[in-house]
């Protein structure tokens, strides 16, 4: 399959998959579509990735613009896909890393996230979930892994919130594991998988394994319920309206 909105770059046995969704790197079906592709392409030969956005985003989140006025059924298999890529990525059973250069917003963030470590560029770079100020729960999937990462209390001030944090903020709480000069974000991050990746194989696996799938049994065992209460709040008139004036933004 030809991929239209990720780059595949190859650094000796590792991966980078580099969004090129634009400027924002908007998460649509077409971009999802493709990380899926090129997830699967790399899979068999891969020792380890990197996943990687733009310098000004690192992708701003959903693609509002276009899903505000799309009808149940496209959308209901647009966040569908979005939990399967999310999936895909947290359960590659070789070491993964988020490289930052750009702000992370809301879904930017939960892509980051299904990383195993995140390195952000360091300055004003944002990251966080402002999806309850939007009038939408934070994802199932993302919020059981956001629990786990950062803890009960941090995950649920975040989530809450709705803010986005700095660096030092991110750093400091555990969505990010590294502040790093902006020239290199994407240095370290390959630095740092390729020292995982040089570990037995099986073993890394073995071990991420026990972690991943704590969280997408928990997924699958409510996934239903979760998903029809997503797709209801986004359909909602009132929020329709939140989402109108967010999309204004992009």
């Amino acid at each position: 399959m030809k991929m239209k909105l990720v780059r595949i770059e190859k650094r000796d046995s590792l991966h980078i998959l580099r969004l090129d969704n634009g400027v924002t790197n908007a998460i649509s079906r077409e971009l999802l579509d493709d990380i899926a592709a090129a997830v699967d392409e790399i899979s068999p030969e891969c020792r380890g990735l990197v996943l990687a956005g733009g310098e000004k985003f690192f992708s701003i989140g959903f693609d509002l613009p276009g899903l505000i006025n799309r009808d149940k059924e496209y959308f209901s298999g647009f966040f569908t896909l979005f939990n399967t890529v999310c999936i895909k990525l947290m359960t590659l059973p070789v070491p993964t890393a988020a490289a930052i250069r750009g702000h992370a917003i809301a879904g930017g963030t939960i892509l980051a996230t299904m990383c195993d470590s995140r390195f952000i560029s360091a300055g004003k770079t944002l990251m966080g979930l402002n999806e309850v100020r939007l009038g939408i729960p934070v994802p199932y999937l993302a919020n059981l892994a956001f629990r786990q990462i950062l803890g009960e209390a941090n995950a649920f001030s975040l989530m809450l919130s709705g803010d986005f944090v700095p660096t030092e903020e991110a750093l400091s709480s555990g969505l990010v594991d590294q502040v790093c000069s902006g020239e290199t974000v994407e240095d370290r991050a390959v630095e740092h998988v390729s020292v995982l990746s040089a570990l037995p194989a099986e073993a890394f696996a073995s071990i991420k394994a026990v972690k991943t799938s704590r969280i997408v049994s928990r997924y699958n065992a409510e996934k239903e319920r979760y998903h029809e209460e997503m797709v209801r709040h986004f359909l909602m008139p009132s929020t329709k309206e939140l989402l109108a004036r967010a999309a204004e933004k992009f």
